[in-house]
Formats: structure tokens, sequence, C-alpha cells
């Protein structure tokens, strides 16, 4: 049985932020939950899948955000209640429906997680998603930790029950990634099965439907208002005339730091966990108690911003600082803080000093060993070296932008590569050679491609296909072919999608067979006479889901042998991090393979004379994995 069905109220788990919401979840009953995986939200969705496993409650990896936020929405508003999460730029993708949804209103309690990301630890932008609360007009809670997490979860399904509006709940890494003891309530029965009553001038979005619904949106935020102004969630204490306000994981500091700090008595703190609507009694209340106010929340001025007007309307001189002290980009740390308090109130303060030790290697991140993606992004170089303009995508291969790859020119969103593509096409003459991964296809590179064909661009589009959505982890997709019970066929065809949207040229690789993948490249993206879009599907496995799946013990690795010349070329084209390079200016130095990161691709035996395979742990043997020559 997963760890968190178990039924014992009142026991304590150290938990995982993102285990905490789905506990949280499942005592209020959840029975239907989506998601598009992604970092750091991508552990509730797997969370939910397990689960699923051992219970009714039904879950899916939906294709995208917007199509995972629709499916719940249905379920929401048949009654049952339901859990839609993501990572904050994906609710871009669902704003649409997002914002139309805070007007429809539910029938079950929903909430909309979405998971930010201050200092982009794995994320390309790190937006506020508090400004979709205000956007759409749904209610905001944020957690400061894992049994916070538990408990606004929980209680965030009766507030969207009670008000028929679904509930945002916003978290940051710092709480979705770090564990704390969570008390545990009692389960509550799930009801799978909903009713869905017919009221199309409630649940119809026309014009005139819409404006009436938005009127009864005001007045559920009216009453929603006087809510945060005395949820549990938002909590004062303290004494003195100074006052920071906070809310988050930035709480955690602020208390940290006024202890450390030795405030006692002289500092109240207004600590907010329902923060949309904004508590404006609550705030003006603290307001009048205090002669300066330092704001310490994380990115942008949402709560300081609405701390001034608060003053302004009720004419107090209260000093209110944040944003001049503490930054609007990255996360903020403890001694990061502990300074800006120190510094806002005149105390003495002295940083504690921190020996120095040596300084960490770099490590920035890489594909890994044996990944497809280097043996694709190596044959096309070698095709058609850099002359060709190169949009990517997000996912793993993405990473091709570092050295000794550079194989990326342009990125911004989940798909953009397809779309971009298109535009790079039209306005200049060098080739264009576009990458994506098969889910991020999926996802939303269909539209463009759709759009591509329609309108004529002149591009090859690389799809690159190991079978998983790995960058968030090997969760699946419509097209994964390798499942726990063997291969099978997909339940929809890449293949069948590309040439559906109108691809005529459509070519599929094995990339791991360079020489021939080298060829076809090269055939495809120089032919002058196949103008159009022209589609490479690039198919081999994630070789760490496929070991994971298959449970396959891996017999040949491969090591360089005594007649290496030292040219260099598996360093400086392919980058493989299992090669390791000693520098001796002595004897010139030596290339070695690391066995224990080798995978057994065989990609660096077909570049290099001097590569041989070994058995693991054994000989030199000219057995190699099976279809790579």
């Amino acid at each position: 049985m997963h760890e968190l069905l178990t039924d014992e109220a009142g026991s304590k788990r150290l938990l995982l932020g993102n285990e905490a919401i789905v506990r949280g979840a499942l005592e209020a009953g959840v029975a239907f939950a989506t998601t598009y995986p992604g970092t750091p939200s991508s552990e509730i969705g797997d969370t939910f899948y397990r689960i699923s496993q051992e219970t009714d409650l039904y879950f899916e990896y939906s294709v995208n955000e917007k199509v995972a936020l629709e499916t719940a929405a249905a379920a929401a508003v048949s009654g049952v209640r339901t859990m839609c999460s993501m990572k904050h730029v994906g609710l871009n993708v669902a704003a649409d429906a997002l914002v139309s949804l805070a007007y429809v209103g539910v029938k079950g309690g929903m909430v909309v997680v979405s998971a930010d990301d201050p200092s982009l630890h794995s994320s390309q932008n790190e937006q506020d998603n508090r400004y979709y609360a205000r956007l759409s007009g749904m209610p905001l809670l944020e957690p400061a930790d894992a049994q916070e997490a538990y408990a606004m979860t929980r209680f965030a399904f009766e507030l969207s029950e009670a008000y028929r509006i679904p509930v945002l709940l916003r978290t940051t890494t710092r709480v979705n990634h770090s564990r704390g003891a969570v008390e545990l309530g009692a389960l509550q029965a799930r009801i799978p099965r909903g009713v869905f009553e017919k009221d199309p001038f409630n649940l119809v979005l026309v014009p005139m439907v819409g404006r009436k619904l938005h009127l009864e949106l005001l007045k559920k935020m009216e009453k929603l208002q006087g809510e945060a102004n005395i949820s549990p969630f938002n909590k004062r204490s303290g004494a003195g005339t100074w006052g920071v306000m906070t809310s988050g994981v930035s709480a955690n500091y602020v208390l940290d730091a006024a202890q450390e700090l030795g405030l006692g008595d002289q500092i109240q703190i207004l600590k907010l966990g329902m923060t949309y609507p904004f508590p404006d009694a609550l705030m003006g209340d603290f307001l009048e108690g205090v002669d300066r106010v330092l704001v310490v929340e994380e990115l942008e001025p949402f709560l300081e911003e609405r701390l001034k007007v608060v003053a302004q309307e009720r004419r107090l001189g209260v000093e209110i600082a944040g944003k001049g002290l503490l930054p609007r980009a990255f996360e903020f740390d403890p001694a990061q803080v502990r300074a800006a308090m120190a510094r806002f109130f005149h105390l003495e303060y002295q940083p504690p000093r921190v020996e120095g030790g040596p300084e960490l290697p770099p490590r920035p991140p890489n594909l890994c060993a044996g990944c497809p993606h280097r043996a694709t992004y190596y044959a096309v170089k070698q095709a058609i070296g850099d002359q060709a303009l190169f949009p990517t995508d997000i996912g793993c291969y993405t990473l091709g932008l570092l050295p000794p790859l550079q194989i990326a020119d342009f990125v911004i969103c989940m798909g953009s590569s397809v779309s971009s593509a298109g535009g790079f096409s039209k306005v200049q003459d060098r080739p264009v050679v576009a990458f994506i991964g098969d889910s991020t296809f999926f996802h939303s590179g269909i539209t463009g491609l759709i759009n591509a064909v329609q309108n004529r661009h002149n591009f090859t589009l690389v799809i690159l296909d190991n079978g998983t959505t790995a960058m968030t982890g090997h969760q699946p997709h419509p097209g994964v072919e390798l499942t726990s019970k063997g291969w099978q066929a997909p339940r929809v065809s890449l293949e069948a999608v590309v040439r559906g949207c109108g691809v005529e040229r459509v070519v599929t690789v094995q990339p791991l067979q360079v020489k021939k993948t080298i060829e076809r490249v090269k055939e495809v993206v120089t032919d002058d006479r196949d103008r159009g879009v022209k589609v490479i599907i690039s198919k081999a496995p994630c070789p760490l889901f496929e070991r994971r799946l298959t449970g396959k013990e891996q017999k040949v690795v491969f090591q360089v042998c005594e007649d290496c010349d030292m040219c260099r070329r598996c360093l400086n084209e392919l980058g493989c991090p299992a090669f390791r390079y000693w520098e001796d200016t002595a004897s010139g130095g030596s290339i070695t393979i690391d066995e224990m990161l080798c995978s057994g691709c065989a990609v660096c035996s077909q570049i290099c004379h001097a590569v041989k395979a070994k058995k693991k742990g054994g000989v030199l043997t000219t057995d190699v994995p099976r279809g790579v020559t």
C-alpha cells in the first residue's frame, strides 16, 4: 500500500511539499486528478499515478496543461472533486481555460496547483503566478512549508465547493522539494462519479452569459475577501511598532531573522497564507499599529503594492519598503532576509563570517552518456555543419546549447521551435533545421506544424523521439511504445500524426547508427528540389528509461586503446560525459572512458578507430549493441 494511503489519523510523516499536497487532496476526497509534468510540480502527478494504481482515483498525464485543466473542469462541473497541477509556465498554456472557468465556476471542489520556480532552477522564466489569481478572480493560497501545503490543500477544496469557484494553490520550488513533518488526518471517501446538470445559460460562455457571470464573480470576490480577512492562514503575531508582512517560504526566513536579531517585543509580523483576495481589513489593522513595515516576498511586489494602497486609503503615514531592499529576481535566502531586516530597522548587525573553502568545480547540466539526442546532434553537425539556423525547444535536448554540440539558436517556450522555424524560413536565406522532443511535439508542436504546411514554410523539423517525457521523470505520452510490459504499438503513431498534418517527406532514422543517420540528414536537408516542410524522426529510446523498465544488464562498454593519436574529436565534436581527459604536458595527455558512465551506445566507436568494445569489467570484444554498426 502506498504510504499516503495510510489511514492513521494523528500520525506524522516526513513528506515532500508535493507529497503533502497529494495527502491533503486525498483527505479532502479528491477523485479526479490531471497534470502535464513539469518541475517543480512533477511529483504531484507521479504520486497520484501510483495511488491510482491501487484505488478508484482517476488520474491522467494529459497531453498539455490546457487539456489537463479542461478535462478536470468537466469533472468538477459534474460535482467530482478534482485537482489539476502544473509548473508556473504551464499555467500560461492553460490560461485561456483558467480565466473563463472562474466565470463558469464549479460544482465539486477544484484546486489548481501552480508550482512557481524562483531562481529558474529548471525553467525558462521565473514569472510570479500570483497575478493569475488577480487576473482571473480566483482565491489564492500560498503555503510556507509541507504542513501548510497539506492543510491549505484540504481547506482549498472546502473553499472551492462553498463558493463554487476553483482555488489557486501557488507553491514555489523550496516548498515543493523540501521535506517537513506533516500530521495526518482521516481519509475521506472519494465520489468518483458525478452528474452533469444541463444549464447552458450559466455554462456556455457566449457574450450575454459572460456578462452576467462576470458580475456574479465580482460578488463572489467581495465575499471571499471577507474570508481572507478572517482566514486562519493569515496570522498576526508579536508586538512593537516595527512590522514585517510576508508570505510563502519567505515567512520562514523572517521568523528566523526576528529571533536571531533579538527583536523580541519590538516587531509585529503579519504572515499571509490566503493572499488573494487581498485581506485589506487585516492589512489596515496591522498598519494602524506600526510605524514602519518591511514587506518580504519573493519575486514581484504583489503584496507590497497592495499594502501601500491600503495605507493611502486609510491616510496612514507608515513607511513601507520592500523591493528597495530586497530584489525582484531570484529566490531569497535566510542571510539575505536577515540583512535586509537589520538595515531597514537600523540594527547593528555583522553578518557571520564564513571561512572560505575551495570552490566547487563547475558542473553544468549535460546530456547523459548514451543519450540518443547527442548522436542526432552530432549527425546533423556532420551533415550540414554550422550553416543552418537551429530553433530548438523545451526538454533534455535543449542542452544541445552547450559545447561542443552548440546546436541551439532560439527557444522561448514549449512548441516554439516549429512555429519559429517557419518565421525564420520566411525572412532569411539560411537553411533552418528545428528540433523538438516527442512529448513536446504532442504537447504543442502539432499546431505549428499544420501552420507551416498550410503556409508553405520551408524548413526541416527533427523530432527527437526517445520514447518518454524524459526531462521530468519519464512520464508517458501518447506515442510511448516501451512500457513495463515490453514494446507495444503506440496509442498515437508519431509518423501518422506528422503525415496527417500534411507533411509528405517523412524519414525515420536510428541515431545510434551514425553513418546512416548522417547520410539521411544530408539527403533530406540539402535537397533543394524538395522545398516545404520535411520531417526527420530520430528514434531511439532514452537509455535510462529503457534500463529502468526492462531491467536488462549492460554487457558491453567501450575503452580507448593504445593507438589513440589524441585527435580529440571525441571531446571536441561529441563531448560524451563518459570521456575523461588527463592533461600532461610531458606526454601530451591521455583520454579514457569511465566504465561506470559508459552506456554502451557505440557512437564513439563509429567516429574513432581507437575506441573498441569490451565486456563490462572484462576484455576487448567484437560484440557491440545489436543494430549499431
